[in-house]
């Protein structure tokens, strides 16, 4: 049995087993091998006959086996079914190394052609529908579009706001593929040819003949009567969400003044409707509104910015949103008016607007990000420094760590250094070594070393060379005071170097025009509590004091209460931020209602006699 295995499947091998078995075995691998032939009694006619056979079923069989290479040649499928001659893969792979066709299998082969052939083109078309056709960007973006309808029909069904902000999450991904076709093919067949909706959004995508196109009659005649006479109408989350993608594509356009135009409108359309389900999508109307509105001329600086139009509708949407309790719009109108009033350098209002508003702190964490790096700004400008300096660590903690928002992140970073000059500090090395910052805060790292080693004369030349970048992050202000701190720093360092120097010396060393000049300085740095130090106006001298132990007073007391309210408030604000299904509450005391109803239906039964104890399930207080 095995040679007559081996020898189906190679001649060499038969031939090997045969003279090894002798003329016997010989015999028996020829008759197995071919139905039609005897079996010879000596090697040359075994030969001859083989080769007949060989012949015969190679030329009868011609078209089978070319079909059978071509099958070969191309690669099988991983998981596909085997063909209906009853060849599998691996016997495949092995006929085609050998230098003939077995007979037996091609006499096989040879009465079902058709099959074959049949089972080539199978093999052909698997393979075919294996390979991932390529998706055209244009129907990807309409069926996510599509998709998320769906998503916003279930948060209105189930008032849960994660599938909206799962909808606004995946607008950045769909962006690139946004087009006015594409918006002008999905508005035609989610809107009937008479809503004003579709209209208005055609119209601000310059396509307002779509819907009575050859196209829309086409649908039309194809329409059933049912669907004619009772069209679906789209809710209102569907058609703010397609106002939206049209701000989006007018703003990637430039189309400025025409976005500017449509939001206006928009925000008429938005005030009408009074649905929680429309928060999110509400506060994004807003930001692309002002968005818009800011890159009309004149630009902010000036105190006749366009921007300023915007002021009397986003104070109309903040008083609202607090009236009906909207915290998504609520927190995006007062980051948007606190960017506004800062623009054209309106600080007072500003100050006004964060007195006499709360800031709701259920907001999502990107918007209270914004509110503090503009509240940081504010009370810098203001001179509370340590207010400021308490605001922006809170912003650069909680800015997104994407590549995307890493424009925040630097600009955040950035105000943050130039406040701790401002208060004394010098800021941790670590930061200017961070991969997102080193560039961009490369000439504040050089103003920290200015400011360091108190050199007023390389703080100038930085302040000078760099005035172009400092202006555009708006920190030009806020470093010019610098100048004070630079020369108390020089001081500082003195003291600590020298026990005694002169005023003369100190003039010297900081470039200051006169000894009274110097005095003054050293003598509002020691009422400040820079240094510890004494003046001898007489003499001209300054004293320095012996430095005592900084863990004898209460410095290090403080910095650890600051280190562990900071977890605390972390800790808090972990906590306010987890989520927990919708109406589960609802369900528990729905369950513990129907357990105090049944409690006392067993209580009533024992009080009547229908019941007792033992029935009740053992011992059972009655209520």
């Amino acid at each position: 049995m095995p040679a007559e295995r081996r020898s189906l499947r190679s001649n060499s091998k038969s031939d090997t087993s045969s003279s090894a078995n002798g003329e016997k075995g010989r015999s028996t691998s020829q008759s197995s091998s071919s139905n039609k032939d005897k079996p010879a009694p000596t090697r040359a006619a075994a030969n001859k006959a083989k080769a007949a056979s060989t012949t015969k079923g190679a030329s009868s069989n011609n078209t089978a086996n070319s079909g059978m290479g071509e099958q070969r040649d191309q690669p099988r499928a991983n998981g596909s079914d085997p063909t209906e001659n009853g060849v599998n893969g691996s016997e495949d792979v092995e006929m085609g190394e050998d230098t003939a066709v077995p007979p037996t299998k091609g006499s096989r082969l040879s009465g079902e052609k058709g099959t074959d052939k049949e089972g080539d083109v199978a093999m052909e078309g698997a393979e075919g529908e294996d390979a991932e056709p390529e998706v055209d960007p244009k129907t990807k973006a309409i069926q996510d579009i599509k998709t998320n309808f769906t998503l916003l029909e279930r948060a209105v069904t189930h008032f849960d706001p994660r599938f909206t902000l799962r909808v606004l999450r995946s607008i950045s991904s769909m962006r690139k593929h946004i087009t006015g076709d594409v918006l002008a093919e999905v508005i035609e067949e989610t809107y009937s040819s008479s809503s004003v909706t579709a209209s208005f959004l055609l119209n601000a995508l310059d396509q307002a003949g779509a819907l009575g196109g050859a196209r829309s009659s086409a649908k039309m005649e194809i329409e059933s009567e049912k669907t004619k006479s009772a069209p679906k109408e789209t809710l209102p989350e569907v058609d703010i969400y397609m106002s939206i993608l049209v701000q989006i594509f007018l703003y990637d356009k430039k189309e400025i003044q025409l976005g500017a135009k449509f939001s206006t409108n928009l925000i008429e359309r938005l005030r009408t409707l009074n649905r929680r389900t429309l928060d999110s999508l509400a506060a994004r109307v807003y930001f692309y509104y002002s968005l818009f509105y800011e890159q009309i001329a004149p630009l902010p600086p000036s105190p006749a910015a366009t921007v300023t139009k915007i002021r009397q509708p986003l104070l109309a949407a903040l008083r609202t949103a607090v009236l009906r309790k909207d915290v998504d719009t609520q927190a995006t109108v007062m980051t948007l008016l606190l960017r506004n009033y800062l623009s054209t350098s309106h600080i007072s209002q500003a100050d006004l607007l964060i007195s006499h508003n709360k800031f709701p702190p259920s907001a999502s964490n990107n918007q209270i990000a914004r509110y503090l790096y503009y509240l940081g700004r504010i009370r810098a400008i203001q001179l509370q420094y340590t207010d400021a300096h308490g605001h922006l660590i809170g912003a650069t903690r909680k800015s997104p760590s994407s590549h995307s928002a890493r424009g925040f992140y630097q600009a955040s970073h950035k105000l943050l250094v130039v406040v701790e000059l401002l208060m004394g500090d010098i800021p941790d090395r670590a930061i200017f070594r961070q991969p997102a910052l080193e560039r961009a805060m490369h000439p504040y790292f050089l103003l920290v070393q200015a400011v360091s080693v108190g050199d007023l004369d390389g703080f100038l030349n930085i302040v000078n060379t760099h005035s172009a970048t400092f202006r555009k992050d708006g920190t030009y202000t806020l470093i010019l005071r610098l100048r004070q701190n630079v020369i108390k720093t020089g001081i500082r360092m003195m003291s600590l170097s020298y026990s005694r120097i002169s005023l003369r010396d100190i003039c010297l060393r900081l470039g200051l025009d006169s000894e009274e000049s110097a005095e003054y300085i050293v003598a509002k740095a020691i009422r400040d509590g820079v240094i510890e130090a004494s003046l001898d106006h007489e003499h001209g001298f300054m004293k320095s004091k012996e430095v005592g132990d900084i863990y004898a007073t209460r410095e290090p007391g403080e910095v650890f209460h600051e280190r562990i309210r900071a977890c605390l408030s972390l800790h808090d604000e972990s906590v306010k931020a987890m989520r927990f299904p919708m109406n589960q509450h609802r369900l528990e005391l729905k369950s513990a209602q129907e357990a105090r109803e049944r409690e006392r239906e067993l209580a009533k039964e024992i009080q009547e006699g229908d019941m007792d104890d033992e029935d009740a399930g053992g011992d059972f207080d009655a209520i």
